[in-house]
């Protein structure tokens, strides 16, 4: 009799679990709080921080999983296009009847070697859990002395609560943060007619394009080179190429009258936006540094100045949020807002038979990683490739642990070739002769890692080619000086 897992969401990495578990004979039962699959897709006020009118900032080809490619040809999608694929994607696997929706777990724990789930007063034991209930769903707002006595006219929010600019016509507003959400909003603000909109950072991050020289910058950035760079060269090496490859994108900062972000591009940090340099260069977007305070409708800022606002919107971040684990599961993985033990995000050697999905902050898109950290879990718990070794995985857990209070943001390629390695579907350039300088420069694709391993396609090769030439940045295998020059470098 086949093995019941629970798989607690319904989002891209609750769908492409239960996908790739179906592959392994694993019969998958997914949870969903929402009324609809698609996790943060839905747009769902409370469950969701999409927008209407936001597009991605991940390209459509990084934005998909290796068995559906979307049907339609913009570089980067509405939302709404991303929901429908979630949807078809489902169909395709006939998820949907798997899905129980409005359904929110309250409790998973341990009950010998099974697992009880438990949602709204009932209870089911499962033989595994897989926990795919998202990353980025409870926001972060500091503390800044003085916030609760706001009084502008539109109130204090977090872009995840945000739906639209339009509301905010002839109004000003306080954009605080760095990340892609605060730079996005700010740009469509200034652009639908906000009075003023002034952007208050901690610090200055560099700032990707989307989209240069013809070129979605996820594919120049998020490499397999560059991984081998991470493994080879000297950090600061790796910092400069980084840095080069961004700086040449889009300039730096300073050059739009931002703040300079500082020589290393791993201390400052990089966003990805198209809009919002130039905004600031036109002067319809203002960046001050961070409040000090706030009084009424006046904000403090650490350079002494004071402006007033009708709103303050905060981009600052997510804390890491599983209430329902049991307190045996909370303790053993120690879980606060932002560390989860785990090897590789996914597994801890004393709770077998429980996985965790999408939980690290990275950099980039998340669909190509989901999925193969979803393929390692299913061929791990299937038999299709070795055990895992406990010694290994202590190892492993004590060693992200001693990363605690550094840096835990990392990169789309390391995370994905990690996944890609561990279960066993890594691409092999010496095998692929006509596809090497792809598989080193070219995008991560999804379809390039189903060229080895288990599950490769046959027609793997065509649809990477394909995926690689999209937009005329891989088109032989003759390296450029550049690449020549970086040996091991990260384009």
């Amino acid at each position: 009799m086949a093995q019941r897992v629970a798989v607690i969401g319904a989002g891209p990495g609750g769908l492409v679990s239960a996908r790739w578990l179906l592959s392994q004979g694993f019969e998958p039962t997914l949870f969903e709080q929402a009324p609809t699959l698609g996790g943060q897709w839905t747009g769902l006020q409370g469950t969701s921080g999409v927008w209407p009118g936001m597009r991605t900032n991940t390209s459509r080809i990084l934005t998909a999983f290796s068995d559906l490619a979307h049907d339609d040809d913009r570089t980067f999608l509405p939302n709404e296009d991303v929901l429908d694929y979630l949807r078809r994607y489902a169909a395709m696997f006939d998820l949907e009847r798997r899905i129980r929706l409005s359904t929110k777990v309250t409790r998973v724990s341990r009950q010998g070697p099974q697992w009880t789930v438990e949602y709204e007063g009932a209870g089911e034991v499962f033989d595994k859990v897989v926990v795919a209930s998202g990353r980025f769903r409870a926001p972060v707002v500091p503390d800044v002395p003085g916030l609760d006595t706001f009084t502008g006219s539109d109130g204090v929010a977090t872009t995840f609560q945000f739906r639209g600019a339009d509301g905010y016509r002839d109004k000003r507003v306080l954009v605080a943060g760095a990340a892609v959400s605060a730079l996005e909003i700010a740009s469509e603000l200034a652009h639908s007619g906000a009075a003023r909109v002034v952007v208050t950072q901690r610090r200055q991050r560099y700032v990707l394009p989307k989209f240069a020289a013809g070129v979605p910058s996820d594919h120049r950035i998020f490499t397999r080179y560059g991984v081998l760079a991470n493994e080879v060269l000297p950090p600061a090496e790796v910092d400069r190429q980084l840095r080069e490859i961004v700086v040449e994108a889009g300039g730096s900062p300073e050059q739009y009258g931002a703040p300079y972000p500082g020589p290393s591009l791993f201390a400052a940090g990089v966003t990805l936006s198209q809009q919002y340099l130039p905004l600031v260069a036109e002067g319809r977007i203002t960046v001050r540094p961070w409040p000090d305070s706030v009084s009424g409708d006046d904000v403090v800022f650490s350079d002494g100045s004071t402006e007033s606002f009708d709103a303050i919107f905060f981009g600052t971040g997510f804390r890491l949020d599983l209430p329902f684990l049991g307190s045996e599961i909370a303790r053993t993985v120690d879980v606060d807002a932002v560390h989860l033990d785990a090897d590789r995000y996914t597994f801890h050697p004393d709770l077998p038979g429980l996985a965790f999905v999408g939980m690290w902050d990275q950099s980039g898109g998340y669909f190509v990683p989901l999925e193969l950290q979803a393929r390692w879990i299913a061929y791990t718990w299937g038999g299709a490739i070795p055990a895992l070794d406990p010694s290994q995985q202590r190892d492993a857990v004590e060693a992200y642990r001693m990363r605690r209070g550094m840096p835990q943001k990392t990169r789309m390629n390391l995370v994905a070739l990690t996944f890609a390695r561990a279960a066993g579907c890594e691409p092999h350039p010496e095998a692929w002769p006509d596809l090497r300088r792809a598989l080193l420069f070219g995008p991560l694709a999804p379809s390039c890692f189903r060229l080895d391993g288990p599950d490769a396609l046959p027609e793997a090769a065509e649809m990477f080619a394909r995926d690689a030439a999209a937009f005329g940045a891989i088109t032989s295998n003759q390296m450029t000086p550049r690449e020549q020059g970086r040996g091991t470098g990260s384009r």
